[in-house]
């Protein structure tokens, strides 16, 4: 019998529609765009949108510039509701960075033109690259 919550009887869902299910994404084309991008990871692989994903299953996405690492406790292919699908993942995601940190990115002044070499490893040790 199929379970109410997931509508699965193989205990398996696509993971674009997992990711849409339990509210990392606000649409499912935006997560299946992601997968599509190399965004999301399953278990360390990237991950076409049609993969499944089953219980235990390790999903790293990165999104809205930050990289967020769940495990899937529970696999659902409907939306569900916030209190719902906090029950269906296990968050393992690093602590978004304060509004201090996100903001040391190297800005350059319009006009300056392109960024000389010197200029470009002074971005990204600001990075920390």
């Amino acid at each position: 019998m199929a379970d109410e919550v997931s509508g699965t009887e193989t205990g398996t869902v696509r993971v674009d529609a997992w990711i849409w299910s339990v509210r990392l994404t606000k649409t499912r084309s935006i997560a299946a765009t992601a997968c599509r991008a190399g965004h999301v990871k399953v278990n360390g692989e990237r991950a076409k949108p049609a993969q499944a994903i089953r219980a235990g299953d390790e999903v790293r996405l990165f999104h809205a510039g930050r990289e967020r690492i769940v495990v899937v406790k529970r696999p659902v292919s409907k939306r569900v509701g916030a209190p719902v699908a906090a029950e269906c993942l296990i968050d393992k995601s690093p602590p978004p960075p304060t509004p201090v940190e996100a903001a040391v990115v190297g800005i350059r002044d319009r006009g300056t033109g392109r960024p000389t070499k010197r200029d470009r490893r002074e971005i990204q040790s600001l990075r920390g690259r």
